[in-house]
């Protein structure tokens, strides 16, 4: 079992998934990424760290700023 600090640790590292009744008869294997480990339950966690982290690295977001996202969708849960 993997422990995180934070929550920030938790985002990426999502497990892959074979799916064995779809690779069925192909002679390849098919695999999925699943993504609903993230605490948003989605991908766009890892869109949201990253714009924060890079933002940070920019200078373009200090302490104490506000991030104003425009949308109800799941880039506006994973910031």
């Amino acid at each position: 079992m993997t422990v995180c600090e934070n929550v920030l640790e938790s985002i990426g590292g999502t497990p892959m998934i074979r799916l064995g009744r779809m690779d069925a008869g192909l002679g390849s294997q098919v695999f999925a990424k699943y993504e609903g480990t993230n605490p948003g339950g989605s991908i766009k966690d890892r869109a949201a760290l990253f714009m924060i982290r890079d933002a940070e690295a920019r200078g373009a977001l200090k302490k104490g700023m506000t991030i104003i996202e425009p949308t109800s969708g799941n880039t506006g849960i994973g910031l």
